[in-house]
């Protein structure tokens, strides 16, 4: 009976505190059209890089990856006009980089700039122990998650929807 007890005790608990993939997310929604770069590649040298921001304007209010520029969720001619004429490199970001993904599709089409997307967007940064910044530029732990059902996806940090 001890036996029994312990074994079942030892067995984890499908779904309950586990934390999904963004790894699996990222395959099956996106398909590498902009190809990625790591968090770890663009904190080595984030003044090489133009960061863009393409979630909304509340999402990024609560945090952003320091100097990222917002840009929103679609294209806007005269906001990227100065950007993309720049010689620096283009990041792409959003929550977890499904929609930056799309605004990069959306960027190739115009442009012939050099274009990546943040592998696991903001909550990879976050995860991977980077700062994040509020809209008033302070440091914060708080991260918005896009939608409720997305906090599953964040490992660190205090979940904002």
């Amino acid at each position: 009976m001890r036996f029994a007890l312990i074994f079942i005790l030892s067995i984890p608990i499908c779904g309950f505190g586990q934390k999904k993939s963004i790894d699996k997310l990222l395959d099956v929604y996106n398909t590498r059209s902009v190809p990625y770069i790591s968090v770890q590649e663009l904190k080595m040298q984030p003044e090489a890089y133009i960061i863009l921001d393409t979630r909304k304007r509340a999402e990024f209010n609560v945090s952003h990856i320091p100097n990222a520029v917002w840009v929103g969720e679609k294209p806007d001619e005269e906001l990227l006009d100065s950007i993309l004429n720049a010689k620096k490199p283009v990041v792409v970001y959003c929550t977890v980089g499904i929609r930056s993904e799309d605004y990069g599709e959306k960027l190739n089409r115009t442009s012939k700039k050099q274009l990546h997307n943040l592998y696991g967007g903001i909550f990879a940064w976050k995860d991977a122990g980077y700062e994040v910044i509020d809209n008033k530029g302070k440091s914060t732990q708080k991260i918005h998650t896009f939608a409720k059902n997305w906090e599953d996806y964040l490992r660190t940090g205090i979940a904002v929807h």
